[in-house]
């Protein structure tokens, strides 16, 4: 992962919430010249994610902490793995670990639980895609995770993309006015950004498709049949994508209806963290 200037300040936002004043349990007990060696252990099957974080969280601790890596992001990690070693302060080694381990347990289940719904549609064409149904300001790790884990994002916030759904169609006064409307918008701000616009059925289709002025058309609830009338509909003129009520159990029902996407917003709201732990080498 590209540890960015915004990395970095999440990092140490994250850091001074655990450590406040002072990680007042290991100044008490551990001299301060105290050298040690910890691991990370893994305890449960899954794919490893967040090791670029990890070494970011230990430099802003202790930049002379050292980090022997011994499995990348990607791994297909099972338990009892090693994922890389650690050489320094033992002082400073407790400091960093619940922050560590928060952002490796959560990415690492991330990329996981995304990495077993990529395998369900292998033997497919169709990209998955995340969400923005994210944790706050955990988007930028969790997004990086969805890609360990084998999927695409989708857009990162509402600035990246114009995703037009039910709310705005209905505000705006019906479809042909929310793609004009858009449209305009994009020209009178000299901004070049893809539109994407839900449709609620086969007859939502017909009229974008009537109208023009978008890229991409979501089938939103739609069933595997209507689906597939619905990409047959469009015939490749624009991108097509499926979301909502798409679960692992109907995942591959959607994926050979002919559509591009497919969103997953379990990718990041329904997961699991991956059991890991730091543990001393004594």
């Amino acid at each position: 992962m590209k540890i960015t200037d915004k990395v970095k300040e999440l990092i140490a936002l994250t850091l001074r919430e655990d450590i406040g004043n002072g990680d007042h349990s290991s100044l008490s007990c551990i001299p301060a010249d105290a050298q040690g060696d910890m691991k990370l252990l893994i305890k449960q099957n899954g794919v490893l994610a967040g090791v670029d974080v990890a070494r970011e969280v230990l430099r802003q601790v202790d930049e002379n902490i050292q980090m022997e890596l011994l499995l990348p992001d990607g791994t297909q990690v099972r338990k009892g793995d090693i994922a890389f070693t650690l050489h320094g302060s033992s002082r400073n080694m407790l400091t960093a670990e619940r922050t560590l381990l928060n952002f490796m347990q959560r990415m690492s289940g991330i990329a996981t639980t995304t990495r077993e719904y990529v395998d369900l549609v292998k033997d497919t064409d169709v990209i998955l895609l995340d969400t923005r149904k994210t944790t706050p300001n955990m988007r930028i790790f969790e997004k990086y995770a969805v890609t360990v884990g084998g999927a695409q994002n989708h857009r990162f916030g509402l600035y990246d993309m114009m995703m037009l759904k039910d709310n705005h169609i209905d505000f705006a006064g019906g479809i042909e006015k929310a793609i004009d409307a858009a449209n305009k918008y994009l020209k009178d701000n000299n901004l070049q950004l893809n539109i994407e616009i839900e449709t609620r059925s086969l007859d939502d289709v017909a009229r974008v498709l009537k109208h023009g002025g978008v890229q991409r058309i979501m089938f939103d609830n739609f069933t595997p049949d209507q689906i597939r009338e619905g990409v047959k509909m469009v015939n490749h003129q624009v991108e097509t994508e499926a979301s909502g009520g798409i679960v692992r159990e109907t995942l591959h029902d959607y994926a050979v209806t002919g559509v591009d996407f497919i969103s997953v917003g379990a990718f990041t709201h329904h997961i699991n963290s991956l059991d890991m732990s730091l543990k001393s080498l004594i």
